[in-house]
């Protein structure tokens, strides 16, 4: 049974950090990109960043680069996503989810965390 559990998520002021944790029980974590993902109220859910198995590459939303940075510890089976510079449009409840391989496409993940909420006021 693949478990994600998500983490860190809460309420911070525009220009404020915060790091999500996202922790995933089983064996595939190790063989396993990982993504995040957001969903923000009467938004479809749109791509974030992603890892590969090893992390040694990542790649990150327009919207968020040279904000937020994913990184991964495969020996603590956790993936994060640390946010800086937030703004109140990164509002919205943030997913983890593994998938075969480094992807941007939110039908390839297969397994899904329930989701943090992070809100960020102006």
């Amino acid at each position: 049974q693949v478990q994600l559990v998500e983490s860190g998520g809460g309420l911070v002021q525009a220009g404020g950090s915060l790091r999500l944790s996202c922790v995933v029980s089983g064996r595939i974590f190790s063989r396993s990109a990982m993504g995040w993902f957001r969903q923000a109220p009467g938004k479809e859910r749109e791509f974030v960043a992603v890892i590969n198995w090893n992390g040694g590459w990542t790649y990150h939303a327009d919207s968020v680069k040279g904000r937020f940075t994913i990184s991964r510890d495969n020996a603590k089976n956790t993936v994060y996503l640390q946010m800086d510079s937030l703004k109140p449009e990164d509002t919205a409840v943030y997913y983890c989810a593994t998938a075969r391989g480094a992807t941007m496409t939110i039908t390839e993940y297969n397994y899904w965390g329930q989701g943090t909420q992070v809100t960020v006021s102006s």
